[in-house]
């Protein structure tokens, strides 16, 4: 496919298309994603806990991040590539520029942030040195400590505000796409409508302008045996890995994922 870009994003929130984003960490499921169409590859700090076995995000390293990003790129087609900055590897401004040019230089297009308004001064400082960022928002796995456990984010009028604020402020930073995980569906939608940056969501409902899961999630793979209330197994019916990665884009496209069950409430 031809290379997508952030203004191919753009244009396809414009024109109403949704967004087909999953995770991948080597180079294997990174040229399998691309042939099944496959527009962003995450390279999601979520690898501590589906190829490391850590039990959260926190112990991975941006080292380690770096070295994914460099094989998720060798078996990329063309590929929008996202990369996390990990836990702590942007505490500071210095830090998050650093790393941003290390995840960048290793074959990242872009770079993902957790977190809300108070990292707007980092995401302008990054595109003002032509790096595109995505901020995560809602459920934000490196502050599952903050949270007391993996909790839906946005329920109740003062956090829902507090969201949709944070996600127009972050957007006039200079953001240039949204991810909101675990957050009620109809928030999600406001969100969405309320931006011109393209919205991906997880656990955020169907009106987001794309979705994005685990690639082990959706392929049935975990090592818990418990799936997120969000993650459907696209492998049952399917023949074949590449038949399952073609079945999430044609699924995500059609609107068909994620249905009312995947979703959550205010």
């Amino acid at each position: 496919m031809p290379a997508v870009t952030v203004t191919t994003l753009q244009e396809l929130k414009q024109k109403g298309e949704k967004i087909a984003m999953l995770t991948a960490y080597d180079a294997t499921f990174a040229h399998a994603a691309c042939q099944a169409g496959v527009e962003v590859l995450l390279v999601g700090d979520s690898l501590g806990m589906v190829v490391q076995g850590q039990d959260s995000t926190l112990p991975v390293s941006i080292d380690e991040m770096a070295y994914h990003t460099a094989c998720v790129k060798r078996g990329n087609q063309g590929a929008l590539i996202v990369t996390d900055l990990s836990f702590m590897s942007y505490a500071t401004l210095e830090q998050t520029l650093a790393n941003s040019a290390r995840v960048m230089q290793a074959g990242a297009h872009m770079v993902k942030l957790e977190g809300g308004v108070t990292l707007a001064d980092a995401v302008q400082r990054l595109a003002e040195n032509g790096v595109p960022v995505c901020m995560h928002m809602g459920l934000t796995p490196q502050s599952v400590n903050l949270f007391g456990g993996y909790k839906v984010q946005g329920r109740g009028e003062a956090q829902a505000r507090q969201l949709r604020a944070d996600a127009i402020a972050l957007e006039q930073a200079g953001a240039a796409m949204l991810l909101l995980e675990c957050v009620p569906s109809e928030l999600a939608a406001e969100i969405t409508q309320a931006v011109k940056i393209p919205v991906i969501g997880i656990g955020a409902g169907s009106a987001t302008d794309g979705q994005v899961l685990v690639l082990h999630d959706m392929l049935g793979l975990s090592l818990t045996g418990r799936a997120p209330k969000f993650v459907k197994n696209f492998m049952d019916g399917q023949t074949s890995i590449q038949a399952a990665l073609a079945a999430y884009v044609k699924a995500v496209k059609e609107v068909s994922f994620p249905a009312a069950e995947h979703g959550f409430s205010a």
